[in-house]
């Protein structure tokens, strides 16, 4: 299903977590809708906004921030886009049933309407990254979801290194790949390898844009939690890799970016990547290693 507007308004919300759930919530929801006032047709929060990054150690206690889908934050962000007229993109730590929780996202439209939900794929456990404790992997695949302005396909951090999930959620017709995102450095290797961590961040999800022909949207969020500095630096980037907009580091930031879906078809047709793809010859990519 294509978008029936050419020009579609993409909102990033970069904002500081805080150890008080509902204060988050409400915070989000105030700067969705400020996104809203400033034109946004979809609006996309960071990973997990609700808490702190929690995953920075295996805590049984953090487990009771979990809820049901749909459930209390849903309910509100569905509220939001009901009354501003505008798709949210929102992450939700999903208690699906006793033991088994999930990384989601989920996509409301403007009538409040619940159309879609992603259960992230990709689990890593790096130190101070310790997803695997809390998030069984998602079940649902990789999805587009239309919606009024745009298809929309929502993957999750961990996610956007990987151009399979990329490759995937294109090829179901995805226009914009949403990346809500919770990374930062830790500050012990800030100095001798920030930059260049934040420079592989920003380049993975560029080519994924490139090789695919789509908008790419990511936003982040910023402040000191534990010994990570989340890094900020929300951008979207066009269908093949330009940024058109980007935040910076260590500031809240309702990012607001324009995307020309006609620089999808424009760019296809001039790059026709996924019309020479050998599609005979990959039949081995879902084996771990070729031995």
């Amino acid at each position: 299903m294509r978008a029936k507007h050419h020009v579609v308004t993409v909102g990033l919300i970069q904002m500081r977590c805080t150890a008080q759930p509902m204060a988050n919530l409400k915070h989000g929801l105030a700067l969705v809708e400020q996104a809203a006032r400033r034109g946004a047709h979809i609006v996309c929060l960071p990973e997990l906004f609700r808490s702190l990054y929690f995953p920075q150690a295996e805590d049984h206690r953090q487990f009771a921030l979990a809820e049901p889908i749909p459930g209390p934050t849903t309910i509100a962000l569905a509220n939001v886009a009901r009354a501003c007229r505008v798709t949210v993109v929102g992450s939700i730590f999903e208690k699906r049933s006793a033991g088994v929780y999930h990384n989601t996202a989920v996509i409301i439209d403007p009538r409040g309407r619940l159309v879609g939900r992603y259960r992230k794929m990709h689990i890593p456990d790096d130190p101070l990254y310790y997803e695997k404790f809390y998030f069984t992997p998602g079940d649902l695949g990789f999805q587009a979801i239309p919606t009024p302005r745009a298809v929309v396909g929502t993957l999750v951090c961990w996610d956007q290194w990987y151009p399979e999930a990329a490759r995937l959620t294109a090829l179901k017709g995805a226009e914009i790949l949403f990346y809500p995102t919770a990374i930062g450095w830790h500050l012990s290797e800030k100095k001798r390898l920030g930059a260049s961590q934040h420079d592989a961040w920003v380049t993975i999800q560029r080519s994924h844009a490139i090789a695919n022909g789509v908008f790419v949207a990511v936003p982040n969020r910023i402040g000191l939690e534990g010994t990570v500095q989340f890094w900020g630096g929300s951008f979207v980037c066009d269908a093949f890799g330009e940024t058109i907009a980007e935040a910076g580091p260590d500031k809240e930031q309702v990012l607001i970016a324009k995307c020309d879906l006609r620089k999808i078809e424009d760019t296809r047709q001039h790059w026709p990547f996924l019309r020479d793809r050998r599609i005979d010859a990959y039949g081995s990519i879902n084996q771990r290693l070729l031995d």
